[in-house]
């Protein structure tokens, strides 16, 4: 696997490798040795996966509280998404920075989303689908959101949102002053 650090540090994008033959293509797509040479957590308490019907679903944005403060390996197996992170670790020089990566089922690529991280993606196909790999269990106490259009965070979805749950509609703004806990 080759593991890019993001400009968020601690955020980074993992591009398998490749092995083809006449049968087709073979790749890892995780290991606790190469994330663990990596800084990276590498406890894994469940894993999911999110059918998304139209393009333009949107799903997040989503963190838990420590102490269950959660981190995620996403990747798209069908279909395309936009993948948005957001740093939350208020001692952090990148604190409310976000980036957006593209996840497909043709790149193949994965997202690594810190602890303490909120996460969420737009659906840019339909039926796109997308798995996690999460290293804590789901504490629905623990779970907060951010609103996917706070001009506090000056997110650029690409499309309009066609389907969008009534919590995540609902996160609170910002206020101008935010922290964080």
């Amino acid at each position: 696997m080759k593991f890019t650090e993001t400009r968020l540090p601690g955020a980074f994008t993992v591009d398998i490798e490749v092995r083809e033959d006449e049968r087709g293509l073979f790749a890892r797509t995780f290991c606790q040795h190469e994330f663990a040479a990596h800084s990276l957590k590498v406890e894994v308490a469940q894993c999911n996966l999110s059918v998304n019907h139209l393009a333009g679903t949107l799903r997040g944005l989503h963190y838990q509280q420590a102490p269950v403060a959660e981190t995620k390996l996403v990747r798209c197996t069908r279909g395309a998404v936009l993948d948005v992170i957001v740093d939350l670790r208020p001692d952090s020089p990148t604190y409310l920075h976000h980036i957006a990566v593209e996840l497909s089922e043709h790149n193949r690529r994965a997202l690594y989303v810190p602890e303490l991280f909120a996460h969420g993606y737009q659906a840019l196909t339909d039926g796109a689908e997308v798995t996690y790999q999460v290293g804590e269990f789901y504490t629905p106490g623990a779970e907060q959101g951010l609103r996917y259009d706070d001009p506090r965070l000056g997110i650029a979805w690409p499309l309009a949102v066609t389907a969008i749950s009534a919590k995540d509609a609902a996160w609170p703004l910002l206020a101008a002053e935010a922290v964080l806990s």
